[in-house]
């Protein structure tokens, strides 16, 4: 039986430290070359999306994520200009160690106004939509 065609699921992280800066990277291979960006992959086959999201954010960013929370699933068609591509984006907080740019990443970079760069994908939108959860994880609602 052949396999179905199917979107590439990947996983994206937003990490904030605490002066509310977000590690991005900027990208080294097309699409969108010189870019920056959240970090964020494809998820392997026996692989876990949370296992994924961990994983890249360390490959690309030499970084340890902290606790992970949902943000949204971003499954535009057209969100990646490649192929069709879901994406389970996560939040964490964490500390501001030095970030390592490394496997996909040309760099990896705290950056305070993130509204003020150029970003890859939609990953402005995912941005704003991480904002809105980390308000509500702050304020203590769970619903974040």
């Amino acid at each position: 039986m052949p396999k179905p065609v199917t979107p590439r699921l990947a996983t994206d992280c937003v990490a904030i430290d605490a002066k509310g800066r977000v590690l991005l990277i900027r990208r080294k291979n097309p699409p969108y070359v010189g870019h920056y960006a959240l970090p964020g992959g494809f998820v392997d086959i026996g692989e876990t999306v949370d296992d994924a999201c961990r994983r890249e954010f360390m490959e690309e960013t030499g970084v340890k994520a902290g606790k992970l929370h949902l943000v949204g699933v971003y499954s535009d068609p057209k969100r990646d200009p490649r192929f069709h591509t879901a994406a389970v984006v996560y939040l964490t907080r964490v500390r501001a160690p030095r970030a390592v740019a490394g496997d996909d990443a040309a760099a990896a970079e705290w950056i305070a106004d993130w509204r003020k760069v150029d970003l890859a994908f939609d990953h402005n939108i995912i941005l704003r939509d991480a904002m809105r959860a980390l308000a509500k994880l702050s304020a203590g609602t769970t619903d974040a």
